[in-house]
């Protein structure tokens, strides 16, 4: 008996059913808390709508994450994305909002690899300086918009993304993707191989450099997906300016911080997904409960940095990178 009690405890169940009980506790807090305002079956769809755009990006991340590496941009490439597909999307529809979103952001994130390689230094550095230069060709691509509502979509015969069940079958597509990429090909076992220990990765004859760069264009080519459910959910997208897109950044950064710590029960797709809605929760209940904005964001920062901490507490003796 107790042999089986250890090995749930260390399985995919066990990291499910403590995901589980963490998204009810949240649920049942700011129900009590705010009965009128939270928790409603419409509402508790929205938080889903929302959460899934962002588990898309935090899946795309976890694949440089694992790895120590971080990214700065993609706030930017969702935003560029976001324009380029609706400007495609005024001459072909459907068709140019998905490539576009879809293309651009996976020839951004061909850039950003090429550049962190050929640089060869630490990649929030050079992710910051291509923060700005996709915020500046954001703002760029937005002039060339000559419909009079630039980075609007207008037409209402795209807007499938924007509801279910297309919004879903795109989110969960995504995810079976992730999904098939870290239990089934080598991009996903190298990438967790390289995050182990990067030196002994190297001796065993990965190259280094070669999946790195894959893990650049993997998570772009999921931002560019974020940015097509983002861009239909909103209905446009405004470009920014001054770093102003990095607030885009962190939302699917948590949900990656609990595909990493859920990592050793082997299920870290799941655990990105259920973490972003835990997130949303709770970020929607301050907000019922009427919590300044600085409050709400401190709160939300610190629930995320405790159930890192108490889900993902290292061996003793062992080295954090």
């Amino acid at each position: 008996m107790s042999k089986l009690l250890r090995k749930f405890k260390t399985g995919r169940y066990f990291g499910i059913t403590v995901l589980v009980v963490m998204a009810v506790f949240f649920w049942g807090i700011f129900k009590i808390s705010s009965p009128d305002n939270f928790g409603s079956p419409k509402l508790m769809t929205d938080y889903l709508q929302t959460s899934i755009q962002y588990a898309v990006g935090g899946c795309g991340l976890y694949f440089i994450v694992v790895m120590g590496l971080f990214d700065f941009s993609i706030g930017a490439n969702i935003v560029l994305s976001s324009i380029v597909g609706v400007l495609l999307s005024r001459q072909f529809g459907y068709f140019g909002l998905i490539f576009g979103c879809l293309f651009c952001g996976t020839l951004i994130g061909c850039f950003n690899g090429a550049l962190y390689s050929k640089l060869r230094i630490p990649s929030m550095i050079v992710t910051v300086g291509l923060m700005l230069v996709l915020e500046s060709v954001a703002n760029y691509v937005v002039t060339l918009d000559t419909s009079g509502f630039p980075g609007k979509l207008t037409d209402s015969n795209i807007l499938a993304f924007n509801h279910a069940p297309w919004n879903y079958i795109v989110a969960v597509s995504t995810f079976l993707l992730m999904f098939f990429i870290l239990r089934f090909t080598k991009i996903g076992t190298y990438c967790n191989a390289i995050g182990s220990n990067e030196l002994v990765a190297k001796n065993m004859g990965i190259n280094i450099e070669k999946y790195k760069f894959i893990a650049f264009v993997l998570l772009h080519f999921f931002v560019g997906i974020m940015a097509l459910l983002t861009v239909s959910y909103g209905r446009g997208m405004l470009a920014v300016t001054g770093m102003e897109s990095m607030d885009r950044n962190f939302k699917p950064l948590m949900g990656t911080f609990f595909g990493i710590a859920f990592k050793k029960y082997g299920c870290p797709v799941t655990a990105i997904v259920i973490g972003e809605f835990i997130i949303t929760m709770i970020f929607n209940g301050l907000v019922a409960l009427n919590v300044p904005t600085t409050i709400n964001d401190f709160v939300t920062g610190a629930v995320l940095l405790i159930i890192v901490t108490l889900t993902n507490r290292g061996l003793k003796g062992s080295v954090v990178k």
